[in-house]
């Protein structure tokens, strides 16, 4: 297997961290990405891997990660937006943006449009950490994306996890001639600290004792993460899907919709301050 440059964001910890060590376990070299500097550098070490330190909830330091990342790989072969979470109750980043919005996908979308010069030029896979909450959870309305109306942390999840699709999609039609190859998965019910900064019931469920019953591993959830970086996209796996168990699954009907997908990537585009 060719060696390759991963870089996967959100891996301090969880889902992200165990592909790291499994990535770097096959002989790639990884760039680990997370909010704290203790753990994003202890894995990083762990890994052989080079750390880097970014906030998603502020647009500013995904543009300086960008600039990192463009000035230490020269190639890029995959791009894993793994970061995101369930953040609680509503509120308004620095950037003036719903938090659970920006975090799972406003950052992630503007660092791939700020890498897709490296990432077009590698022909890199870009892979989207989604969710059943697409489905589930969603309730999505393309007038009010900062859920300004209706908010719930459930809501304003699954809007976001179903944006990482809808982004996955586009970036697939847009970009898919110029050598990108997109996709997004479900990594199943994963217990990690994710929901730490969510509500009290939610995080009650994530430490119940019947959650280690429920919830999958970091390492099995981060198995389709692994599959899809190191898979040859079009052999291996389908380009611009939505994969659960390595294979691609049902979500909600919008996750198809090409003119909300069209629109979310536009407005996305306009709150970041890049053109369409």
């Amino acid at each position: 297997m060719d060696r390759k440059t991963v870089v996967i964001t959100g891996a301090s910890d969880g889902i992200g961290a165990a592909a790291a060590r499994e990535l770097a376990e096959h002989g790639h070299e990884v760039a680990v990405v997370g909010r704290s500097r203790e753990k994003t550098e202890a894995v990083a070490a762990e890994v052989g891997g080079t750390p880097f330190v970014a906030d998603f909830a502020r647009l500013a330091e995904v543009r300086a990660l960008a600039d990192a990342l463009g000035a230490q790989y020269p190639r890029i072969d995959v791009l894993a937006n793994n970061a995101g979470g369930v953040l609680g109750s509503r509120r308004l980043t620095e950037d003036g943006f719903e938090a659970t919005f920006q975090v799972n996908h406003l950052a992630g979308y503007l660092l791939t449009r700020l890498l897709l010069p490296t990432l077009t030029a590698s022909r890199a896979s870009v892979v989207q950490t989604s969710s059943l909450a697409s489905r589930v959870m969603a309730r999505y309305d393309p007038d009010d994306l900062q859920l300004e109306r209706g908010y719930s942390e459930r809501r304003a999840y699954g809007n976001a996890k179903l944006a990482n699709i809808l982004f996955t999609r586009e970036l697939q039609r847009r970009h898919g001639g110029d050598g990108i190859s997109a996709a997004a998965f479900h990594p199943g019910i994963v217990g990690t600290n994710f929901a730490s900064e969510s509500s009290v019931v939610m995080r009650a469920l994530y430490r119940t004792p019947l959650s280690k019953v429920l919830m999958t591993s970091p390492a099995k959830g981060a198995d389709q993460l692994v599959w899809l970086a190191e898979g040859e996209p079009g052999t291996d796996w389908p380009v611009g899907q939505y994969f659960d168990g390595r294979r691609v699954s049902r979500t909600s009907r919008v996750a198809s919709d090409e003119g909300v997908a069209a629109r979310l990537w536009d407005e996305s585009a306009a709150m970041v301050g890049l053109e369409p």
